[in-house]
């Protein structure tokens, strides 16, 4: 039995049958998405300042990923060109550009891009300490010139040790370039290019720090925030890439030689869904990157 509509459009819509499904599918998406956005918004909005962090991520990393997603776009419509010019090599080949371009982007953000978050900390200095750290800190400038306190002190924990021995009575942590010079107008914004932790060292005492913490999800709403939308963008993108990896094996032929359109129309819905994981990223770079 052949189940209608799954190559010739139907009547009443003018559409087949899984790209009614898909566009109902992004519906929802967009609902899922467009939820998590909203809360980082008013998450971003009811923070108190000095509390949102600013800065921390890789901006040229962020940039590429965003470049290798905006191409993987482009070479899934030239695979579904491919196949409706009944050119099944070149077809085979832009998908496979399509494959490895999100492989190169999930790859930078899980082996790159996340584990860095954890060897990374933050010690939020107590509001009665933070006259003692002023010349870390530089919030004499920070105030004449209307910008947000620092709260935090942020770089390599030297001493790992420290956050389980109560014997050690302070933090060692190679700091910033911020906290390394804190009242140089070149730290006054976010620098574009990443910076990375100075040979600084700066002693913080355990009795003036509030919570010390890696840059994980537990940090703040920030990094709560960053690690849920990018995770869910992130299966997201490894289900496309599973999908896509299907229709590339040698079964795909098998399908184009019994009914090229049908291989055509599945790489077009699959493609439709691809688009949508590029547009989310595409709100997730400058909100979290550059904003």
């Amino acid at each position: 039995m052949e189940i209608p509509y799954t190559i010739s459009t139907r009547p009443d819509t003018g559409l087949w049958n899984a790209k009614i499904g898909i566009w109902l599918f992004l519906a929802s998406e967009v609902m899922l998405f467009g939820g998590l956005f909203s809360a980082y918004v008013f998450l971003r909005l009811d923070a108190q300042p000095g509390e949102w962090p600013h800065g921390l991520l890789n901006v040229p990393v962020g940039t590429m990923n965003t470049a290798i997603l905006i191409m993987s776009s482009v070479t899934v419509v030239l695979a579904w060109a491919a196949l409706k010019m009944r050119r099944y090599r070149a077809y085979w080949w832009y998908m496979l550009a399509t494959i490895l371009c999100g492989i190169i982007f999930l790859f930078v953000k899980l082996y790159y891009e996340w584990p860095q978050k954890f060897n990374h900390f933050g010690a939020f200095i107590k509001p009665e300490a933070r006259e003692k750290y002023e010349p870390y800190l530089g919030n004499h400038r920070q105030e004449e010139k209307g910008l947000e306190p620092r709260i935090e002190i942020t770089g390599h924990l030297e001493n790992r040790e420290a956050l389980h021995d109560a014997n050690i009575k302070e933090y060692e942590i190679a700091v910033d370039p911020v906290f390394a010079d804190p009242n140089n107008p070149a730290n006054d914004r976010p620098h574009f290019l990443y910076v990375p932790p100075t040979d600084k060292v700066v002693k913080v005492d355990k009795e003036d720090v509030e919570r010390i913490d890696s840059f994980g999800p537990w940090h703040s709403a920030y990094f709560a925030s960053y690690f849920t939308i990018t995770g869910l963008h992130g299966a997201h993108v490894l289900g496309g890439v599973l999908v896509f990896l299907y229709m590339w094996l040698p079964v795909s032929k098998k399908i184009y030689q019994r009914n090229p359109e049908h291989l055509a129309n599945r790489v077009e819905v699959s493609g439709l869904f691809w688009h949508f994981v590029d547009l989310v990223w595409i709100f997730v770079f400058p909100l979290f990157y550059l904003l």
